[in-house]
């Protein structure tokens, strides 16, 4: 009876709205200010499902690496263990959804990307650079990430599908398949998948074996307004330096993931009603020596329950966004106890044009209540220029926040304590930008500033003092980026993007800091794209990293897609590290040399 509240507000709203139809002059997608992009005037970038087939990537974490502003870190290959961040700042920074469901853990920020999908399930990508917390709440605290997921394909008859969708291997004994059901009847209409990775590892226990199963119905065959999403990720991995120190080589690691969720889409006259509830449950077990877990063992398992209803109203005066959203979240741990945190939301956004639609003012604010840590509210203001069909500027302000995660406030073990008494990690953000796009040429380029205040670090005053989790001083951190995309002939591009990122760091001011700012602090991406007939094609990527420590990498990566199947299928052949650099991204971790994945994947 706990969550009974929950169902009632959900099915209410479906019950009130069932009969309705779509809002035509709305784009539907499941970002919670329904505008079209082209009239969003901030950093975002949708990246749809032929680009995704088209940059030949594997997974997700390659697709991240490839966008400026976007900071993957990795522990190991595979991905089974990495951290985003966007435009600098923490790994807690960063807000995940999957079709709008929100990703973050209550435990810690290292499972944000514990349940990635593969890249044949995603739609489109939609990356928000900048603040995000006055549409999505905390942790959209420097951005956010939306992966929208496809749903079953459309079909005239009663019919059940199943094929290999994907089957690859390559070095470190990289194994990787895919099965993929389609099923559709008179009332039903929907999608089974199920993947599996394994690696033996490139180093001494780095080994890796991931499964992932995703289920996806539409509850109308017809009317796919209302769909349910299920998924589990399982990942068990050898985790030799990923955390403690370089030194801790043995060191192993469990995760669980699941999601369960079911949303819709209703319209009633000029208002759109968005209601969504779904439940997110994490399992950690983490092994400090994987062949004796008696000497040190952590198990944690986080739950949270959300329900949110968003609307959209149209009317002479503009377009009016506004929401709620009730949350509980709990977590049962050996290292951190039983906590629970219940939290509600409201938010409130508005768009409106001057001037013939050549100038849009978007204002808005939210106001949050956490049961353990009081009311933050937080406004912000979008503003875009329209001087043509090719040329656009904008600015946005905002205020953003990030609530200390449970390991924050109360993890310890023999070299670290936490803080019960840590206050709200929040910024004061600002962000000017350009926008040209024409047939041959885009343009985007930005500036932006963060002033951030208690940013919350492990610190310590003495070498054999513990690590204590501390609000520290006030951070700024400023920067530039910017992207170029010339359009070739025969459907082939190069793109050209540049960030720089300065921080005024505080380590200057601390003895011995654990999680000192480490930003991407020059960062070029380059990437070609080219046919050479019509059925052959390749990617290059040109990668060059330096950090605010001034360690610097270059990673030329490369894949070749052939397509004999009149597209059918393709047959691909990924090499990463080119020129096996030695490098690493996080935590001293070294990254696999030069490798390959060479394989065979269906075109849908």
């Amino acid at each position: 009876m706990k969550y009974t509240w929950f169902i009632v507000l959900f099915f209410s709203l479906s019950i009130f709205s069932q009969k309705k139809q779509f809002l035509d002059s709305v784009i539907v997608s499941e970002t919670k200010i329904n505008i079209p992009f082209s009239k969003n005037f901030r950093s975002i970038e949708i990246i749809n499902s032929s680009q995704i087939q088209e940059s030949g990537v594997s997974n997700i974490i390659d697709l991240m690496q490839q966008i400026i502003g976007l900071d993957i870190r990795r522990r190991g290959a595979g991905g089974v263990q990495a951290d985003l961040y966007i435009r600098g700042g923490g790994f807690d920074q960063t807000l995940l959804l999957i079709d709008g469901m929100k990703m973050d853990d209550s435990q810690t920020g290292h499972h944000t990307l514990n349940m990635l999908l593969p890249v044949h399930l995603i739609e489109r990508v939609e990356i928000i650079k900048g603040p995000a917390a006055r549409i999505y709440g905390q942790n959209a605290f420097n951005g956010a990430i939306n992966i929208v997921t496809k749903s079953a394909w459309k079909s005239d008859k009663k019919e059940a599908v199943l094929f290999l969708n994907n089957i690859s291997g390559g070095s470190y004994g990289n194994f990787k398949y895919s099965l993929y059901s389609n099923i559709s009847s008179n009332n039903y209409r929907g999608l089974i998948n199920y993947s599996r990775e394994k690696s033996k590892g490139y180093r001494y226990n780095t080994d890796f074996k991931s499964d992932n199963l995703f289920i996806k119905s539409s509850l109308s065959k017809n009317n796919p307004n209302t769909n349910i999403i299920a998924t589990l990720s399982n990942r068990k991995f050898g985790a030799n330096g990923f955390y403690a120190s370089p030194d801790a080589v043995d060191q192993y690691e469990e995760t669980q993931t699941s999601l369960i969720g079911v949303s819709s889409i209703y319209n009633s006259g000029n208002l759109l009603i968005k209601p969504k509830i779904y439940w997110r449950r994490n399992q950690d077990e983490y092994i400090y020596v994987r062949s004796d877990p008696s000497i040190y063992r952590n198990l944690h398992k986080t739950n949270k329950i959300s329900a949110e209803v968003n609307f959209n109203y149209l009317s002479s005066f503009g377009n009016t966004g506004f929401g709620i959203e009730f949350t509980s979240v709990s977590i049962t741990s050996n290292n951190l106890g039983e906590r629970d945190r219940l939290s509600s939301s409201l938010y409130v956004d508005h768009t409106f044009n001057l001037f013939n639609e050549k100038l849009t003012i978007s204002p808005g604010f939210s106001l949050t209540y956490f049961s353990d840590l009081s009311f933050h509210s937080f406004p912000g203001l979008d503003i875009g220029l329209n001087f043509n069909e090719k040329l656009r500027l904008y600015a946005n302000f905002g205020q953003t926040f990030r609530i200390p995660t449970f390991t924050d406030l109360y993890y310890s073990d023999r070299t670290t304590i936490g803080n019960e008494n840590l206050e709200p990690e929040n910024a004061s953000s600002s962000e000017f930008g350009i926008k040209y796009s024409s047939k041959n040429i885009i343009i985007t380029s930005a500036i932006f500033s963060r002033d951030s205040k208690n940013i919350i670090d492990y610190v310590k005053n003495n070498v054999d003092d513990l690590w204590q989790a501390t609000n520290i001083r006030s951070l700024k951190t400023s920067g530039f980026e910017t992207d170029l995309v010339f359009n070739l002939k025969n459907n082939s591009f190069l793109k050209l993007g540049y960030a720089l990122i300065s921080d005024d760091t505080y380590v200057s001011d601390i003895t011995y800091s654990k999680y000192s700012l480490n930003s991407l602090k020059n960062n070029f991406i380059s990437k070609f794209s080219f046919k050479y007939f019509k059925n052959l094609s390749q990617n290059i990527i040109f990668r060059y990293a330096e950090r605010s420590d001034r360690t610097n990498y270059t990673i030329i990566d490369s894949n070749i897609i052939y397509n004999p199947f009149n597209d059918a299928g393709e047959i691909f052949l990924n090499l990463n590290n080119i020129l096996s650099e030695n490098y690493w991204e996080t935590n001293l971790v070294p990254m696999p040399g030069r490798n390959f994945i060479i394989g065979y994947r269906a075109s849908f």
